[in-house]
């Protein structure tokens, strides 16, 4: 590893990452409150074929779907780097116990699809990030030609599915008339669980049995994300070791190249996905927006850093209570409680909406934005008064203590064996 990859703060903290993965959350908010918020929930959002009809409600989708979950998988791999070199640093084999952090996580995510949200990533991340701890502290040359045919494999399979797509919703009789209404013949899901069965959510229990008896269909996301996030994971640690967050010359060129592609290709070719129709949903939400994501990890990154080498010349007392300051302190400690507020969203974003809840799913698309503001200024309000007491989150802390005293029992039965 060469010493100008090494990250800013030489203690293995990278300044910006905190503050990026609390945008990031917010930001997958953004782009799930569009489910929670259609009548019937994600059952129905299924059914309907993903169609958005509203103009308005289309221009606030595209401006979040997916870019804020590729940030996030990015960071994730940042983060993933991040302990391989603590692992490695310590003497320790790799991935060695990693695998067991990849179970626990895997069980929460489970539990979270189950009790709370279809569309959950958590069981996603688990997988792709046992396939990418196998290959994360390998060669460059093995990095590449693995991440090379996993990415040009999924590019390849979601162009195809898309271009099928397109071709048969063209060859349709009805495709005009379902363009009228926003949804494309072949976007719709026939033979999901909207077949014979009431979607409702006005009973918790009920979509619980729905997610359950329907898991095939609400799953089947994970056919991409697995792949997705296996190859982002992999470029996430390797920006890590090509010195993307260190406070050097090479470093910003560097980020200024990426911003540069991310954002000034990566978005006009969103824009042209998001008004093509959705037939280009695949590509709308799974292979532009993490271009996108990567845009915005550079560009975040610089303003993060210029932001703290500012405050560190001009931070007075008084000035550390201005509403720039809370505001980057909140989403600060939404980053560093990233995985209890993933669920805790989802869990008061299930309140608000559902039937068996406060019921205010339906009500427009800027309704759908005051929730999700109400959200997110709920956990930068929250997260930091946990923080006061607390060094993780609860869910965090919970895993934690699980790994940790699977590690003290098996301490223990090595020390007894040695005796």
């Amino acid at each position: 590893m060469p010493s100008d990859a090494t990250p800013a703060g030489g203690g293995g903290r990278i300044a910006a990452l905190d503050i990026l993965r609390g945008v990031a959350i917010l930001g997958t908010l953004a782009s799930n409150i569009w489910i929670f918020t259609t009548p019937g929930g994600p059952a129905q959002w299924i059914s309907d074929g993903f169609a958005v009809v509203d103009p308005v409600e289309r221009v606030l989708q595209a401006l979040a779907n997916g870019k804020f979950l590729g940030l996030l998988t990015l960071l994730f791999g940042v983060g993933l780097e991040l302990q391989y070199r603590s692992t490695v640093r310590r003497g320790l084999p790799w991935p060695g116990r990693y695998v067991l952090r990849a179970g626990i996580l895997f069980v929460e995510g489970l539990v979270h699809y189950v009790l709370v949200f279809e569309f959950d990533v958590l069981m996603g991340y688990a997988i792709a990030s046992l396939l990418a701890a196998y290959l994360v502290g390998r060669s460059d040359r093995v990095v590449r030609v693995w991440g090379g045919v996993i990415a040009g494999i999924y590019v390849a399979v979601v162009v195809g599915v898309t271009a099928l797509l397109v071709v048969t919703s063209d060859a349709s009789p009805a495709s005009g008339a379902s363009g009228a209404s926003g949804t494309s013949g072949t976007s719709s899901t026939s033979g999901g669980p909207a077949d014979g069965e009431i979607l409702s959510t006005a009973s918790w229990s009920d979509q619980v049995l729905l997610r359950l008896a329907h898991m095939d269909v609400f799953r089947i996301e994970l056919l991409l994300i697995v792949p997705s996030a296996t190859v982002l994971f992999l470029v996430g640690s390797r920006l890590v070791r090509a010195g993307m967050f260190a406070a050097t010359d090479d470093a910003a060129v560097l980020r200024r190249r990426l911003a540069w592609i991310g954002l000034g290709v990566g978005i006009p070719l969103n824009a042209l996905t998001t008004w093509a129709g959705p037939d280009w949903f695949l590509v709308d939400r799974y292979l532009v927006p993490p271009l996108v994501a990567l845009g915005i990890l550079a560009l975040g990154t610089t303003l993060v850093q210029g932001a703290a080498v500012q405050r560190s010349h001009t931070l007075t007392r008084r000035a550390a209570w201005n509403p720039a300051g809370l505001l980057r302190a909140g989403v600060e400690a939404v980053g560093r409680t990233a995985l209890s507020c993933y669920v805790l969203q989802n869990v008061l974003a299930s309140a608000l909406c559902y039937d068996w809840g406060l019921g205010l799913a339906g009500g427009g698309p800027w309704q759908a934005v005051a929730i999700w503001a109400g959200i997110s200024l709920t956990l930068m309000l929250v997260a930091p008064l946990w923080l006061r007491r607390w060094p993780r989150g609860p869910i965090e802390l919970a895993m934690h203590r699980v790994y940790d005293a699977r590690r003290v029992r098996s301490a223990s039965s090595a020390s007894q064996s040695a005796r």
